[in-house]
């Protein structure tokens, strides 16, 4: 129990430096938890929620106008005198296409109802299925690729493949651990069926968006301004996708988060001091207060957790090249930096404070820091095994859409793929992100508490415990041999230098 009490005063050494404003918990004598009346709370990020809709409005007018100018009739808008002087023009409708971007739609709705149908029974099958499979999907699809004649695309997959079985190797050692934490996670969302039942509406929210942006998608595939102009078109159409299925995930991330610390922190939902209406609450501030918080933050975390993820498992396998692992540190402390304003653990932060996002960021990582958690959060790879999922089911998507495109219009398969694929991506993740809502809570509580984890489940605490003991010890000696290393090499300097 020495953990617990370490963690314990830690955490209200944090506790009481933090912003006076956020409601504060007493625990009583028997361990449970009341919450002071929490205050109203302010919209934050207000200009980036202002951006988030500007963009909405502005991109919305314009997939309108991409995709009516190609439906039933060519050139019904006119457009093609703008570019026909300088660009090759060629005939193509809407409708031509947006069956195919109403397949992807369909497969991937299908794949993310269908992860989180099985989320009770089969959920850690489906994972481990995600990480074996994804490196030989990906090699499938690259010779896929090479046989159709798609080149880039074939070395694109053939280099994603080779990536990703050196990642699996670096942490393979790792994956029992992250098992065991994506399992607990998977038990305390089966026990509160209202959080699966937002992120089916959410996916249905993102459809109807995914029905309007694909017809805009489907104009510019049809539109006839050659293939470079289709392919910058699509890509700022891509990124624009991205964001706001970003922005729909990260949402059901702060209305999970907030549900799941409101039952380990009042140790249940039939707890008696339970707030009344607490999912309606936390959906509440998801869509108001904290929108612009969810807007901002959407922007960078996802880049930013992918490049840790892939730093890290080059920096376990250097060895004792001391240029290459100088370059790599750099790297490694460069984005570490980053991570401490943008994690996904501020959305916990954003859900239970309803503060902004960099004070947020910043909160959750120095609470880790301040109780070596940060340890444990860095041996964990359940957020890459989650990503592994959902990169499995775009590319099941853009695979059964690309087909059909190969069938019928053989020159576009590449266009209609590689969105289609971002397209399931979108939709399978937000599946998998109510999972990833329930680790960060965990780890949030674990921080700020190790008693709300014990009291949920001992021996789950247990294993934590002894894996943060362990995890403690190994930074300990590295740091010793580190030192050693250093003094062994000033001594030998000094002893060399002339005097």
């Amino acid at each position: 129990m020495n953990n617990v009490s370490q963690s314990s005063s830690s955490s209200s050494s944090v506790n009481s430096a933090s912003d006076p404003n956020v409601s504060r918990s007493r625990r009583s004598a028997d361990g449970s938890q009341t919450m002071a009346a929490e205050p109203s709370r302010r919209w934050r990020d207000v200009f980036w929620l202002g951006i988030f809709m500007i963009h909405l409005i502005l991109l919305g007018g314009a997939l309108a106008v991409l995709g009516l100018n190609r439906f039933k009739r060519s050139d019904r808008l006119n457009l093609d005198r703008f570019t026909n002087k300088y660009l090759e023009n060629q005939k193509g409708l809407t409708e031509d296409y947006w069956p195919l971007y109403a397949l992807a739609g369909g497969v991937g709705t299908v794949l993310g109802w269908t992860w989180l149908l099985f989320l009770g029974s089969q959920a850690n099958h489906m994972m481990k299925i995600a990480v074996h499979i994804l490196t030989t999907y990906l090699a499938v699809l690259s010779v896929l690729c090479f046989w159709m004649e798609q080149f880039f695309w074939g070395v694109a997959f053939a280099i994603g493949a080779g990536m990703l079985f050196l990642y699996v190797l670096a942490v393979i050692d790792r994956l029992p651990f992250t098992m065991l934490v994506l399992q607990a996670a998977v038990k305390m969302v089966w026990s509160l069926p209202e959080v699966m039942r937002v992120a089916y509406a959410f996916m249905l929210i993102m459809l109807l968006w995914m029905g309007i942006w694909s017809f805009g998608a489907a104009g510019v595939v049809a539109l006839g301004i050659g293939d470079g102009g289709r392919w910058w078109l699509l890509v700022v159409l891509s990124v624009s996708l991205f964001w706001t299925g970003a922005v729909l995930c990260n949402t059901v991330h702060v209305i999970v988060s907030g549900m799941v610390f409101l039952v380990l922190s009042h140790g249940g939902r039939e707890a008696s001091s339970m707030p009344p209406k607490s999912l309606m609450k936390s959906l509440r501030y998801a869509v108001t207060t904290s929108f612009g918080s969810i807007c901002y933050g959407s922007l960078f975390t996802a880049a930013i957790r992918t490049l840790r993820w892939k730093i890290r498992g080059v920096r376990s396998k250097i060895g004792n090249n001391e240029c290459l692992l100088c370059c790599v540190d750099f790297l490694f402390h460069l984005v570490e930096t980053l991570v401490r304003f943008f994690n996904k653990y501020a959305y916990v932060q954003i859900a239970v404070s309803g503060k902004g996002f960099n004070h947020s960021a910043r909160d959750a990582w120095e609470l880790f820091q301040s109780t070596g958690v940060e340890a444990l959060i860095a041996y964990d790879c359940s957020g890459a095994v989650l990503l592994m999922g959902t990169l499995l089911g775009g590319l099941i998507t853009g695979t059964c859409s690309g087909i059909w495109t190969w069938i019928k219009y053989r020159d576009r398969v590449a266009m209609v793929g590689s969105t289609a694929m971002l397209m399931g991506m979108i939709l399978v993740g937000l599946a998998m992100v109510v999972v990833e809502s329930a680790v960060t809570s965990i780890y949030i509580c674990y921080a700020e508490d190790p008693l709300l984890i014990h009291r949920w489940d001992a021996e789950f605490f247990n294993q934590m415990s002894e894996m943060l003991h362990q995890r403690l010890q190994h930074r300990s000696a590295r740091a010793r041999e580190v030192l050693t290393h250093n003094r062994v090499d000033n001594h030998h300097t000094l002893e060399t230098l002339p005097f």
